[in-house]
């Protein structure tokens, strides 16, 4: 096939198709490396002149679901995340539960006493010594970047809160920091901003080996709107009752069963999220 076919990115920009690329992309989903490979060359087959990422995605989604509905739950992962919008709360309270899972203790939506004024801080997480305001920026639009202003932002607020932080009783020895969570990425000044004030960072593949997709990946705390068994409505309802993660999902399928749902499909719902709660 030739190689310079040119295919359209979410940013408008375009590249050259790389089958690499999809193979890698593919590989997220853990399924077997024969499937991979069919997919990335049927994929590959079906490629045209200026068709977008999306359709490519798509199209490689269709097929691996074909083989493999949970691979295909951990291949849309990224998507997964940005169906639990509109309105971001399900994105602060997803960030609540990883940091729960690695040892904090996490407050979602609070209001918090700055210096000078009260501020509504999306996480405070805090576990031995660290004390982390968190400032969640969720994106329903994969093309759309978290720019420099919003670290600046967020940093200023922090500066306040820390100033009244440092007041309290028991907080002399405590490492206090400002955070920002997207599911999108950081454009490279806003990373340097906050790598030169000393904010924490983290993106859908920010810091490398330490990003979104790596920390669900190892805790295995993927949402349930990866689950390929249910529907969009479905899974509005059962975000609207706050349930997030897959976990929940089979830890409360009560849920399921009020919901009207059939016990065939219960029964793949269920296995489809036990199976993706399993951590790397």
């Amino acid at each position: 096939m030739n190689k310079s076919v040119l295919i359209k990115k979410y940013s408008g920009e375009y590249e050259a198709f790389d089958v690499n690329k999809l193979i890698n992309s593919l590989r997220r989903s853990r399924a077997d490396e024969d499937i991979i490979q069919d997919v990335a060359r049927k994929v590959q087959e079906q490629i045209e002149e200026g068709m977008t990422t999306k359709k490519i995605y798509q199209m490689a989604f269709k097929m691996l679901k074909r083989k493999s509905r949970v691979s295909a739950s951990k291949y849309k992962l990224k998507k997964a995340i940005m169906e639990l919008g509109p309105s971001g709360f399900p994105f602060e309270k997803f960030v609540g539960k990883i940091l729960e899972m690695e040892g904090f203790s996490t407050n979602v939506g609070v209001i918090v006493q700055g210096n000078c004024v009260q501020h509504e801080v999306d996480v405070i997480a805090q576990k031995e010594n660290k004390h982390y305001m968190i400032e969640c920026k969720y994106h329903s639009d994969q093309g759309r970047f978290c720019n420099v202003k919003i670290p600046l932002y967020i940093h200023s607020r922090f500066l306040d809160v820390e100033k009244q932080w440092e007041h309290q009783k028991g907080h002399e020895a405590k490492l206090h920091k400002g955070a920002v969570y997207t599911n999108t990425r950081f454009t490279t000044d806003a990373i340097q901003y906050g790598k030169c004030v000393g904010m924490l960072l983290s993106s859908w593949d920010y810091p490398r080996g330490n990003g979104l997709k790596d920390r669900i990946d190892k805790s295995g705390l993927h949402p349930l709107t990866a689950l390929t068994t249910l529907t969009k409505a479905e899974k509005t309802k059962l975000l609207d009752q706050g349930i997030i993660l897959c976990k929940e999902l089979h830890e409360n399928p009560d849920f399921l069963e009020q919901m009207g749902i059939s016990k065939l499909r219960q029964n793949k719902i269920l296995e489809d999220s036990r199976e993706l709660c399993r951590s790397h």
